[in-house]
């Protein structure tokens, strides 16, 4: 019930959507809890198509080896190094680029500051060791996308 190609592509469609909204509605905020949240919505939905009960005990890891996807968080931080790569590739003068060295000007809020989506994307590419100059190579940029697995 669980290897057919209809569940996996219904579940790629569904988990795309999901992401989508998360990625706009948290793109700057990346909380460790927000991501926990979306794989407990992720796996309750892998259960359900795998028939799954919770008292048949079957871990994580094998439900997405049975449907042949990844750990939510693991698709997140690909997407977002993926659209990254974009950007650096750009030239310096495209307006997408400058919005995202753009620096806000002002004083910060009290309290401890939130995480920035370049602070997310540098913990990203330290994880696959990539850097900036790896982004023009746009095959070594792919390679190091899927490198973590």
């Amino acid at each position: 019930m669980c290897s057919s190609s209809t569940d996996n592509s219904c579940l790629t469609y569904l988990l795309f959507h999901v992401y989508i909204y998360y990625n706009c509605a948290l793109s700057t905020k990346e909380r460790k809890e927000n991501v926990v949240a979306l794989q407990r919505a992720e796996m309750r939905i892998v259960k359900w198509m795998c028939g799954v009960k919770l008292k048949d005990r079957l871990s994580s890891k094998e439900l997405r080896e049975r449907l042949g996807i990844d750990d939510i968080a693991l698709v997140l931080s690909q997407n977002r190094l993926r659209w990254y790569g974009h950007v650096l590739r750009k030239d310096d003068d495209d307006w997408v680029k400058k919005c995202m060295e753009y620096e806000v000007e002002g004083p910060r809020p009290r309290g401890r500051p939130q995480r920035t989506w370049p602070e997310v994307v540098r913990e990203d590419c330290k994880t696959r060791k990539l850097n900036k100059e790896d982004a023009v190579d746009r095959c070594k940029w792919r390679k190091g996308l899927k490198a973590v697995r």
